[in-house]
């Protein structure tokens, strides 16, 4: 079990006055009478590292309104001209807690960057409960939509302009991130992207997906009620829009003893039964429960992952099981 299983198992604080309390979503928020939240979860944000990992690293404004601001990486000793795949990252997290600027995410994605040498575009993208869902949505697409501008070579960015591959993006996320990646690829299936830019593929590490039943956090969350029959937390309850995505790979990462991992498999089985015409490959790593490779990111199995990704990533056939 992961340190995050623990404290999801664990009953909130005794000193904590229920009658003060006007929505429990422990251990992620709790939100009171009198409108303050409190975050029991998560990492502070650190400034961004000149280089970490042999990667450079800066803090760039995707969104003006709403204000959005993302992490990129890119690894050190390129030479003139030399073109990477663009991943852009979601931070998981429930929708409503951690950060791509926080000392947890900024140590793995500058990992993935010089591991799976690409350039990585983490995206802060606004929390619940303060920004109802679907802020984490559509500040996500403009993150995307500002990758794509970037595709004649003349975007706001130059280390985009300069070293981003295009024709090679990536969607990757963890838990909620893993989430938002995949309906990011339903919208681009849906609303197209401009400059013919085409998503290869997606990258679902320990993905948070609805099941039969009610679920308290994204109810809560979520300024809409379809509940179980939203696409968005059950991919599954509208094939039509599955079969859209606009990729033609999937990852699929989960872990044993991850209480999300049936819901991992579940949205694997959906996807090969849809009219979808991509390959989707699914890998179960043994023994490790949710976001193992966040909390002990040195262990052997952590490693295995990034190099499971990194397969992905250039197009290699993975192994069907870690």
């Amino acid at each position: 079990m992961s340190s995050f299983e623990q404290i999801l198992s664990s009953p909130p604080p005794i000193n904590i006055n229920t009658s003060d309390i006007a929505h429990d979503l422990f251990p992620f928020v709790t939100v009171y009478k009198n409108g303050t939240i409190k975050r029991h979860f998560g990492q502070p944000a650190m400034p961004a590292p000149e280089n970490l990992n042999g990667v450079r690293t800066k803090d760039v404004v995707v969104s003006s309104h709403p204000k959005v601001i993302a992490r990129v990486f890119l690894p050190e000793f390129l030479t003139p001209g030399e073109k990477l795949p663009v991943l852009l990252y979601y931070h998981g997290g429930g929708f409503c807690i951690e950060s791509a600027l926080s000392a947890c995410y900024t140590p793995y994605t500058s990992s993935i960057a010089s591991a799976c040498k690409v350039i990585v575009v983490s995206v802060d993208y606004r929390l619940a409960p303060e920004h109802k869902i679907p802020a984490c949505y559509d500040d996500s697409w403009e993150a995307l939509k500002w990758v794509v501008s970037h595709a004649s070579g003349s975007g706001p960015d130059p280390w985009l302009n300069q070293h981003g591959d295009l024709g090679r993006v990536f969607l990757a996320g963890d838990s909620a991130g893993a989430n938002i990646s995949h309906t990011l690829a339903t919208w681009a299936g849906v609303k197209g992207l401009e400059s013919g830019v085409k998503v290869s593929g997606i990258i679902l590490v320990h993905p948070f997906f609805g099941n039969d039943k009610p679920d308290k956090l994204w109810n809560y969350c979520c300024s809409d009620e379809t509940g179980i029959d939203d696409p968005r937390l059950n991919p599954a309850a509208d094939p039509d829009l599955l079969a859209k995505l606009a990729c033609g790979r999937v990852l699929i990462c989960t872990a044993e003893n991850d209480f999300l991992s049936p819901r991992g498999w579940a949205y694997y089985e959906a996807l090969k039964k849809s009219e979808w015409k991509g390959e989707v490959e699914i890998v179960e790593t043994k023994g490790m429960g949710h976001v193992f490779h966040l909390f002990n990111p040195n262990c052997e199995q952590a490693g295995s992952l990034m190099k499971l990704v990194a397969s992905f990533i250039k197009d290699d056939k993975v192994h069907s099981l870690l």
